[in-house]
């Protein structure tokens, strides 16, 4: 082929206009594909005009730059004398040696019947063409005559695949019929195979949605991914594909798990036909395949410890993947055992890998609960291993209120010192008065409940007191002074005062002397001394105590034997327990 012969023109050498000439687009296509066929010397046949006569030769308009010529013999001698103006048929052979086009005489073909294209014209209706060549803007169609398809008409995407339409059989519209021809003479129409192909589309569409039905399993292709899912050609019906029907785990992205072109089974999970030019084709692959909760209860237990990944939070708290298509919910409350969680991604983010303990599985509902903080282990089981009542434990204050102030303990262990357990040297108002957020303090513990996961603390009781220094003074065994404050012949015990603010409980024997109300006897008796009377025979045995003053109580001796409310006696410590400050006595 010539290197200078001009290549096919593509769609984008013109746009399409429906006051566009198409006819003069046919003539200028026809002038340059005759110009390519003459260098190659093909055998175009040309409508051309007698411009001159020569006593041998007839010249002719060709439509080319240079006239063609041709013998005037070639006209027989019976036909009508050859003039300027006349219209004949010839082919170029080639060029003589001074440039003319050297032609030959065809015999002009008989006029076409072209009724059937006037009627398949008037009703709109679709003909056969064969589609003959690429030309500039669009396609050339046999359709009986020469016919021009525009580009945009096609019902192609790109030249490529317009070009691989020629010697195709196709089905077209005719959208212009110009049987007359304007000034060529020659008869043009114009076509159109876009609306057909996207009716022949729509009809097909129409015959495959009513085959199916919701349930069937269908085979289909993936035409195209979006990021809400694919859709995917049912053999002419399109379905769509949604993400979160491609598989039971979690999708992050169509193009993770499809491509387009790939062949994909599915069941049809809805039909919606409420707006026939919008019909909808719901389809799902996950429901072919066996689902994750069925094996669950086999799988998992209550108290397991899994390892997941969050998919995705919420303001309630944060979903884990413990497995491909079972997610498990850490509830906002279950996240930390310390300190109150605002929000879930204060604690894990979307993508984290975490380890959780599962802590309830619903298989109906098909939801699993899980905890975050169990899995870390719970402080309180090990606190309760190595603190108890007495011990003395240090952190900071972490919050106060108007009732006390709450002390970080351990990570997830806070015990509260009750405002009455802050100081013993004054009466405070608020908690504030003496302590500080953020704020160490040391404090005894008091108190420990597990099952409320409670602690109550004290830090006055790190301050000594007298009875501090009375257990620090004395052990089980010693003979100490007291007096007997009250008795209770119910239980057989009697509350003992050894010192100020130092009280014991002493248990009486069955067989003990009745009680007798010395108070009724002598009128009420005067201890304002006895704290310090007491306190000088701690480390003795009790003695006879003197005659009270006029109009005070008689003391009774320790020898006496009935017990009396205000007898001061000698008692033997049984019980001497520093950490919890309890006493406990009996008669010595």
């Amino acid at each position: 082929m010539d290197t200078n012969t001009p290549l096919p023109p593509t769609t984008s050498d013109v746009t399409e206009d429906e006051n566009y000439d198409f006819a003069a687009l046919l003539r200028e296509n026809d002038q340059e594909r005759a110009s390519a066929v003459d260098r190659s010397g093909g055998s175009k046949q040309i409508d051309a005009t007698v411009v001159a006569v020569s006593a041998d030769t007839v010249f002719l308009d060709i439509g080319y730059k240079t006239e063609g010529i041709l013998p005037l013999s070639s006209f027989p001698a019976s036909d009508k004398a050859v003039e300027p103006g006349d219209k004949v048929r010839v082919t170029v052979k080639g060029r003589d040696t001074d440039g003319y086009y050297e032609l030959t005489r065809q015999r002009t073909a008989t006029p076409k019947d072209y009724s059937s294209l006037e009627e398949a014209f008037e009703a709109k209706g679709t003909v056969l063409g064969t589609v003959t060549g690429v030309v500039k803007g669009g396609l050339t169609v046999d359709i009986g005559m020469r016919a021009f398809l525009p580009s945009s008409r096609s019902g192609t995407r790109d030249a490529d695949e317009m070009a691989k339409l020629v010697g195709q059989e196709i089905r077209v519209r005719i959208t212009t019929l110009d049987l007359e021809g304007g000034e060529s003479g020659r008869p043009d129409a114009v076509v159109d195979r876009r609306s057909v192909v996207e009716e022949e589309a729509r009809a097909s569409a129409d015959q495959r949605f009513s085959e199916l039905a919701e349930g069937d399993v269908v085979n289909g292709t993936v035409r195209s991914l979006t990021e809400y899912g694919a859709f995917v050609d049912l053999a002419g019906a399109d379905a769509l594909l949604h993400i979160s029907d491609m598989a039971w785990h979690r999708v992050a992205n169509p193009a993770d798990v499809l491509s387009v072109g790939d062949s994909v089974e599915a069941k049809i999970l809805k039909i919606d036909a409420t707006d026939p030019a919008r019909r909808r084709i719901s389809i799902g692959m996950k429901q072919l395949l066996p689902h994750p909760w069925d094996t669950v209860s086999e799988q998992f237990k209550i108290g397991d410890k899994v390892t997941g990944t969050v998919t995705r939070d919420a303001d309630f708290g944060a979903f884990v993947e413990i497995a491909p298509g079972i997610e498990g919910l850490i509830h906002i409350s279950e996240m930390a055992w310390g300190k109150k969680v605002r929000k879930p991604s204060d604690v894990v983010k979307v993508g984290d890998s975490v380890e959780a303990v599962i802590l309830g599985i619903d298989t109906e509902q098909k939801r699993m609960s899980l905890g975050l903080k169990q899995a870390l282990g719970d402080p309180w089981a090990e606190l309760v291993k190595t603190v108890h009542a007495g011990s003395v434990v240090e952190g900071p204050v972490s919050s106060i209120t108007k009732f006390g102030a709450f002390v970080t303990i351990a990570e997830g262990v806070e015990g509260m010192i009750h405002i009455s357990e802050i100081t013993a040297e004054k009466r405070l108002n608020h908690p504030s008065d003496v302590l500080r957020v953020g704020e160490v303090v040391q404090a005894q513990v008091l108190e420990i409940d597990r099952e409320k996961r409670q602690l109550k603390l004290s830090i006055k009781q790190l301050v000594p007191t007298g009875i501090d220094e009375f257990i620090a003074e004395h052990a089980v065994g010693d003979v100490v002074t007291g007096r007997l404050i009250d008795l209770d012949r119910v239980s057989n015990t009697a509350r003992v005062e050894l010192g100020e603010g130092i009280i014991a409980m002493c248990s009486i024997p069955a067989e003990a002397a009745p009680v007798e109300d010395l108070a009724t006897k002598t009128g009420p008796v005067d201890l304002s001394n006895l704290g310090s009377l007491l306190g000088s025979k701690w480390k003795t045995s009790a003695e006879p105590s003197k005659p009270a003053a006029k109009g005070k109580a008689v003391v009774a001796p320790s020898d006496d034997k009935t017990l009396k409310a205000g007898q001061i006696r000698s008692f033997r410590l049984t019980v001497l327990e520093p950490e919890t400050k309890k006493l406990a006595l009996e008669l010595a």
